[in-house]
């Protein structure tokens, strides 16, 4: 099909778009209008929605977001405009583990669940933040601890079944800033992550599904081996990294809804993240 004949295509189905959308909101109005009763999927779908507030856990993503190993993970190219072609159109390059994304477990595993393969029941989940801002603020190489969970658990009650647990650094607020990655002088990275004696206590004592930073990794910056991605992704549970605005969640109560890509083999990708409190 000729170039000009996408743009007419394009064009007539906006048209046609417009007029179905006119029409639905106007059947819409006139149903309310005459005392007619919705649906009961409208209804339920409804009052689900605004019986939650909704927080929003991720980063813009853009060329310029920080990434674990230094050149940017995003790039957007527009292919068509408005203007001239009365549509937008960007064709995206993206590496899968920038932004605020998902680690699947084939990431760090031979033959774990790909980004695809992972169950979308494991991707609505109740939510534990551990906040541990104070320490990180003293020591970017802050981790969470075994001791971090018991508090928590001490503080809160046992962990939700099939949760993920989070920790809240406060890192998410450095990612316009030299400081999200930490590069010293000898190039290693200094910000916070999880401990493996942490990763081994939700792994043994808990039903924990998956584990969500504000930072690059969820291994500390320092880390040389991986220890947490090797100990946890392989058994088929996932990663967030570079969550977002942890400080507006409570420390239990919220529910996790990960937007995850589903690219076939994907060891990852980047997701809308949002929290229903």
């Amino acid at each position: 099909m000729c170039h000009h004949c996408v743009i007419e295509s394009v064009k007539e189905r906006m048209l046609n778009r417009r007029q179905l959308l006119t029409g639905g909101v106007a059947g819409i109005v006139s149903a309310t209008a005459i005392g007619a009763t919705p649906s009961p999927a409208i209804a339920k779908s409804h009052s689900a929605i605004s019986a939650a507030r909704v927080a929003d856990m991720t980063h813009t993503l853009s060329a310029e977001f920080p990434t674990y190993f230094g050149p940017p993970g995003f790039k957007a190219e527009q292919k068509f405009n408005y203007k001239e072609h009365k549509f937008n159109l960007f064709e995206l390059t993206i590496n899968e583990h920038t932004g605020t994304h998902m680690d699947a477990p084939l990431h760090f595993s031979a033959d774990g669940q790909s980004v695809d393969e992972v169950p979308v029941k494991n991707l609505v989940v109740p939510l534990a933040v551990i906040d541990i801002k104070q320490k990180a603020a003293a020591n970017a190489d802050a981790q969470v601890t075994p001791a971090d969970i018991k508090a928590w658990i001490s503080a809160n009650g046992p962990l939700p079944e099939k949760c993920c647990v989070a920790m809240n650094s406060g890192w998410d607020k450095h990612a316009r800033s030299d400081k999200f990655r930490g590069v010293d002088e000898n190039k290693k990275m200094h910000f916070p992550g999880f401990h493996i004696e942490a990763t081994k206590m939700l792994m043994e004592e808990s039903s924990a599904i998956g584990m969500a930073v504000d930072t690059l990794s969820l291994d500390f910056g320092q880390s040389g081996d991986f220890a947490t991605h090797y100990a946890w992704l392989p058994t088929n549970r996932w990663g967030l990294e570079n969550l977002a605005n942890l400080d507006a969640l409570p420390a239990k109560g919220a529910t996790l809804v990960v937007g995850a890509p589903k690219h076939r083999g994907g060891s990852g990708g980047p997701c809308r993240v949002i929290a229903l409190i």
